[in-house]
């Protein structure tokens, strides 16, 4: 585990205080943490795509097929 001695803003001091609050965290390298997790996570989420896009599109474009009831499904695809 490395140890930082770091100067935050007030404004940051504030946010790092909800964060421990809210969570029930105890205490500010804890609540450091938790908001660079939750950065990682909306940050380098992976990308689609876009082969897959393209797929998708294709799709919805597709005429839709109308089921009806699940009697009507059943009889369709042969299901007992």
């Amino acid at each position: 585990m490395v140890k930082a001695i770091i100067n935050i803003s007030d404004d940051v001091n504030r946010v790092l205080n909800i964060i421990k609050a809210e969570y029930g965290l105890r205490d500010k390298s804890q609540a450091i943490n938790k908001m660079a997790e939750d950065y990682k996570e909306l940050v380098f989420e992976p990308k689609v795509k876009d082969s897959y896009l393209r797929k998708l599109k294709k799709i919805q474009k597709e005429p839709l097929i109308r089921i009806g009831t699940l009697k009507e499904f059943r009889k369709r695809y042969d299901i007992d």
